[in-house]
This record gives C-alpha cells, sequence and structure tokens, in this order.
C-alpha cells in the first residue's frame, strides 16, 4: 500500500511542477486562469482564491490549467472587453506559445534541481561503476556475443575515446550510438579490436548490446511465496552449487534452473562460514512459449556511498540531467526507427511502480533522483508534436506564425481527434505492457 500511495504522491509532484508552468506564464501573461486541477473526474476537494479555483480530483493521473478562452468561447456567452483582454485565445501568438511550453520546460528543468541536490545530499550507488568495465557476462546472441566478447575482457576504449571505469564506458557508448564502434578490449592473451555494428542497442548502454558486469552468486533479495524462501535461503546465502553444478557467477543460475525443467533440485549454499544443502522445487513463471523456471531471488549488488561537495554536485547533478535527455530522446528515435521493441513502452502503472518501489526505501536521495528521471519522461513525451498533447498545440502555433494565420477550426477538430485516437491506440498499449510485466514478469 506504501508502495501505491508513495508512487502516487510522486507522480502528483511531476502534475503539479508541470501545471504549474502553465498558470505562472498565463498569470504573467495576464491571462484570466479558471481552474487549476490535479488529477481528473469526480472532485475530492476544490477551494477558490481569487479568481481561479484548485481542485484536487480523484483520478492521480495528470491535470490541467483551465483558461478564459482556451478552445474558444464553449458557452456561447459574450465575452466584455475587460474578459477579450484576459482572454488565452486572444493573446499574441507568442504568449500562447509561451504558456503552452512553459509546462514541458518546467518538468525539463526540474531535475537540474533535484539531481544536483541528490549529488549533495550522498546515496548509495552500484561499486561496479566506479571499477574497470570487464565483463562479467556476455548474453547470447547479442550483438556482443557476435562481435566476439568473452567474459572476463575489459574494455579499454571504445571508437578512441579511453574508458577506464565502466561509467566512461557506458557514456562513450551512448556518444556513438547509430554508429559502427571499435572497441579496444585487454584480453588475458594479449590486446584486441572488437567491432559492434551501428544498428546495436545501444541507448541502454553496455547491457543494452549483452555486457554485464561482475556479479557474485550472493542472495540480496528473496520474493514472496516462491521456491527459495519455501525451501529456508537467506539473504547473504552465497550460491555454491545446483545439482551438482559449480556456481562461479550470478549469472550461471538461470541456465541451470532453466536446465531443471521443473525437477526438485538440491542447491548448495555457503552461510556463515557453513555449507548448507537446500532442496527446492523451481515455479515456472509466465506464459507456455515465453515463460521460465524461477527461484525467487535476486542478486546482492554491492554498493558504495558517495557524496559530491557542492559545486561538485552541481556539475554532476547538471551533466546527468544532460545526459537523461539525450538518452531518452535517443530512445524514442531508436523506438520510432524500429530499433527497440514497443515493449519497453511503459504506463502509469509501470510509472507508479517505479515511483513506488523508491518511495518504500524513504531514500530522499533516490526519490530525488527518480523525480528528476520521470519529470524528464513526462516533458519530453508532452513535446511530441501529436494533437492535444502539448507538442501539438505548439505545432499549431508554429503554423500560425508561419500562415500569419490561425488553422481553420475544422482542421484543427480533424488533428485533434487523429490525436486523441493516437494517445488512446498508445495508452491502450502501455497498459497492456504494464498487465503483462505484472501477470508474467515480461
Amino acid at each position: 500500500m506504501l508502495k501505491i500511495v508513495g508512487g502516487i504522491l510522486m507522480l502528483g509532484v511531476l502534475v503539479f511542477v508541470h501545471e504549474l508552468g502553465h498558470f505562472l506564464i498565463a498569470k504573467w501573461c495576464r491571462v484570466k486562469v479558471l481552474k487549476f486541477s490535479l488529477g481528473f473526474g469526480p472532485r475530492l476537494f476544490s477551494r477558490t482564491w481569487g479568481e481561479t479555483e484548485y481542485q484536487v480530483c480523484i483520478i492521480p493521473l495528470g491535470g490541467y490549467v483551465q483558461m478564459l478562452g482556451e478552445g474558444g468561447n464553449e458557452e456561447g456567452q459574450p465575452l466584455t472587453e475587460e474578459d477579450k483582454q484576459r482572454s488565452f485565445a486572444e493573446k499574441p501568438v507568442l504568449q500562447r506559445l509561451a504558456i503552452v511550453a512553459a509546462g514541458p520546460a518546467m518538468n525539463l528543468l526540474l531535475p537540474f534541481t533535484l539531481l544536483p541536490l541528490a549529488f549533495f545530499i550522498g546515496m548509495d550507488q552500484p561499486a561496479f561503476l566506479d571499477r574497470p568495465a570487464c565483463v562479467g557476462y556476455v548474453v547470447s546472441e547479442s550483438p556482443a556475443a557476435r562481435a566476439g566478447f568473452e567474459v572476463g575482457d575489459c574494455i579499454k576504449s571504445i571508437s578512441g575515446h579511453p574508458a577506464d571505469t565502466w561509467t566512461e564506458a557506458e557514456k562513450n557508448l551512448l556518444s556513438v550510438a547509430g554508429k559502427r564502434v571499435s572497441l579496444l578490449v585487454e584480453r588475458e592473451k594479449g590486446p584486441v579490436d572488437l567491432q559492434l555494428p551501428a544498428d546495436a542497442t545501444a541507448v541502454e548502454g553496455l547491457q543494452g548490446v549483452g555486457l554485464l558486469p561482475r556479479q557474485a552468486a550472493v542472495v540480496g533479495f528473496l520474493q514472496d511465496n516462491m521456491p527459495a524462501r519455501k525451501a529456508g535461503m537467506q539473504l547473504n546465502d552465497r550460491i555454491v552449487a545446483i545439482d551438482g553444478s559449480p556456481v562461479r557467477s550470478w549469472y550461471d543460475i538461470p541456465a541451470l534452473v532453466e536446465a531443471s525443467e521443473g525437477a526438485a533440485m538440491t542447491v548448495v549454499v555457503e552461510r556463515s562460514g557453513s555449507f548448507l544443502n537446500l532442496q527446492l522445487d523451481p515455479k515456472f513463471i509466465g506464459e507456455k512459449e515465453s515463460g521460465r523456471y524461477m527461484l525467487g531471488i535476486g542478486p546482492q549488488v554491492e554498493t558504495v556511498f558517495k557524496r559530491f561537495s557542492l559545486g561538485d554536485a552541481f556539475r554532476e547533478g547538471v551533466g546527468r540531467s544532460v545526459e537523461l535527455v539525450d538518452m531518452t530522446l535517443l530512445f524514442l528515435r531508436k523506438l520510432f526507427a524500429g530499433h527497440i521493441s514497443a515493449k519497453n513502452i511503459g504506463g502509469p502503472i509501470m510509472v507508479v511502480q517505479m515511483a513506488g518501489s523508491v518511495a518504500e526505501e524513504v531514500d530522499l536521495a533516490k526519490i530525488l533522483s527518480m523525480l528528476a528521471f520521470l519529470s524528464i519522461q513526462l516533458g519530453i513525451l508532452n513535446l511530441l508534436p501529436v494533437p492535444i498533447l502539448d507538442g501539438g498545440h505548439l505545432l499549431f502555433g508554429a503554423v500560425e506564425l508561419v500562415r500569419g494565420k490561425p488553422l481553420s477550426e475544422q482542421a484543427r477538430e480533424i488533428a485533434q481527434q487523429v490525436g486523441l485516437v493516437f494517445i488512446i491506440l498508445l495508452m491502450a498499449w502501455a497498459f497492456y505492457n504494464d498487465i503483462m510485466r505484472l501477470t508474467f514478469g515480461g
């Protein structure tokens, strides 16, 4: 329950910031704001201050700012001269564009405040990020596997750019996304030059091309009502062997579990210097064709606490914000080009899940980081040139600037209907993906 409430509250913060952008610039342009709403549907409560009604509604998946003259004079009542001067529709096109752009702009600017603060407060980060980019596992049939990567390879440079750490390797790989990539790799027998094709999925960094960091076979998560917890496995247990086969890293486990085909298996774990034999019956999760056998465990990821001085926190935060914007734009480009599956699209359920998982930890720096990440997604999504989104209204305004007059009402209505259908289909697909993740974990 805390997870859901926390997720909704974090989503509410982002919606509030977005609508506050519209509200403030509308006020600055002397447009009369009739209503400021967080959420949709029936009102939970409302209050009127001055000329504006402020309300919170029952469906927490968005919000809106209703301005006088927005969408025309729908009530059919003639406007007074004073109202005309304060009508959104009567304002110069540049002022209208500024009001529309202010919402996404606030979402895109918010991370430049939140992330520096998060770095200044300090947070736990995976330890491997500051270590050499040495490969712990190569995903089969991945671009990295086809390029010839092997476990134990350490990346030294990417297209001529030094990569002393996993973080540097991620940044360098992202910077050359969409191009053929040359990687200098240090191997036990000596340096090797490997090539990744231009169509390799680099938006997720090294993991996107099939390279995973070293990961010890130590249990850091146990899922309720799953075989591992039922058999008595505990956090910090180190898995040594499964049915007689040695386990050298976490990545050995999935293949050994899958090979059992659901039959009872013996798992040897090391706990406080002693070795224990546990009997587990793997559980099949998912659909018949795409599901897999699982134990209900997750790895213990080694972390280090990092805190920056005020100046360094500002530089790191701004740099990370720019990276997140670049990664989001790159993701969209590859999505529309067909290089990334549409199954990666997530909807409100996924957003609330992600936000709620972080909120559950009650870690301020992590909460600020997640808010920054989601704020960028919301800002860029709203800038897509789709009618009914802010980006669609910006497109209409740009056309009006070029033509010297607005589009006809009929043209705008047709565009709005097309945009509405697109958004409904997109949301339906996103909800479908969310439900599939919840139901089948994929």
